[in-house]
């Protein structure tokens, strides 16, 4: 893996951020596993969106090689609340073009620690 700069904002490589959870590790909180997503979206690794999507919720089809692709631009992590041991909540911005527009979406996402893993469940949109 090379030494880029992470997607999801930390400043750290993507090696010593992001990358070793998109290499199997698991997430620490529900905060590096929302900030890993966000940066396997920008790198289109679907099956590690999959792989850390809630059984119960996960769409058969995530359309990530839909054309065209957004570029996504930054993200913002407005909160990260750990409800009890095993939910928590990850409220964020994440920015991005589509056909030279510009977007956001902002969201609270749950979060469950299932078998030792955080999994994204799913999450509320708002402006």
């Amino acid at each position: 893996m090379s030494d880029v700069t992470c997607p999801c904002g930390s400043g750290r490589t993507l090696s010593a951020c992001c990358g070793r959870y998109h290499e199997g590790a698991p997430a620490l909180d529900a905060d590096a596993l929302m900030r890993s997503r966000y940066s396997a979206n920008v790198l289109g690794l679907a099956a590690y969106l999959k792989a850390t999507w809630h059984p119960d919720t996960c769409p058969a089809n995530l359309e990530l090689d839909a054309t065209p692709r957004p570029q996504w631009l930054g993200l913002a992590v407005k909160s990260h609340t750990p409800l009890d041991a095993q939910h928590a909540t990850v409220e964020f911005v994440a920015r991005y073009k589509l056909n030279g527009r510009a977007f956001k979406q902002h969201e609270v996402s749950r979060f469950q620690k299932v078998d030792g893993r955080w999994l994204y469940v799913d999450g509320e949109t708002g402006n």
